[in-house]
C-alpha cells in the first residue's frame, strides 16, 4: 500500500456521518447492505458509481457528526483506497485508523483538482496531480502498521501471531 493511483469524487465541507450513512440505513444487517446508501443526502447516486481503488477529496471537517464506526466501514466497503481531505474530525480520523481506511490531510489539494481526475498517492510522501506534488503529513508507523493490516484488529491479531 505504498503507493497507488485513483479516480478522485470531490466532496464538499463538513460532510458528516450522517450524510456518509443515515441514521435509517445503519438497522441493516451489514456494512454491504449499508453501503448502496452511502452519501445519498447529498448524492443519491454516489456509492453506485464509486470503484474500488477510488479516492475522495473533500474539504474540512470531513467524518464531523456522531462517532458511528459505520462510517468509515462503509466507505472502504464502498471500495474507496483513502480519503483527503482540509480536516477531519478527531473521532472519525481514529476511526478510520482503526478500519484500515487511510485518511490524508491537504488543505491545496481540493481547489486545484476536479471529479474525475486520477492521482497518485505515495503513502508518508506526496500526492500527484497534474504533474504537481503536493506533500503529506507523514503518519507514525503504528498507525501505517495498522493501515497495513487492514485494521487494528487485524494488526493486534499479527502482531499475537493470532489466526483468524
Amino acid at each position: 500500500m505504498d503507493k497507488f493511483t485513483g479516480k478522485i469524487w470531490v466532496l464538499g465541507d463538513d460532510i458528516d456521518t450522517d450524510i456518509i450513512i443515515p441514521t435509517e440505513y445503519l438497522a441493516l444487517k451489514t456494512v454491504q447492505d449499508m453501503a448502496p446508501y452511502a452519501f445519498s443526502p447529498l448524492r443519491p447516486e454516489l456509492a453506485g458509481q464509486i470503484k474500488e481503488g477510488d479516492i475522495i477529496v473533500a474539504g474540512k471537517n470531513f467524518g464531523c457528526g456522531s462517532s458511528r464506526e459505520q462510517a468509515p466501514e462503509i466507505i472502504k466497503a464502498l471500495g474507496i483506497k483513502c480519503v483527503i481531505a482540509k480536516s477531519f474530525a478527531r473521532i472519525f480520523f481514529r476511526n478510520s485508523i482503526n478500519n484500515g481506511l487511510l485518511l490524508i490531510e491537504n488543505d491545496k489539494l481540493q481547489g486545484d483538482v476536479k471529479e474525475g481526475d486520477e492521482i497518485t498517492v505515495a503513502i508518508n510522501e506526496f500526492i500527484e496531480c497534474h504533474g504537481k506534488q503536493y506533500p503529506v503529513t507523514s503518519l507514525p508507523q503504528n498507525l501505517v502498521d495498522i493501515l497495513n493490516a487492514g485494521g487494528l484488529v487485524k494488526a493486534m491479531q499479527r502482531r499475537n501471531n493470532l489466526k483468524v
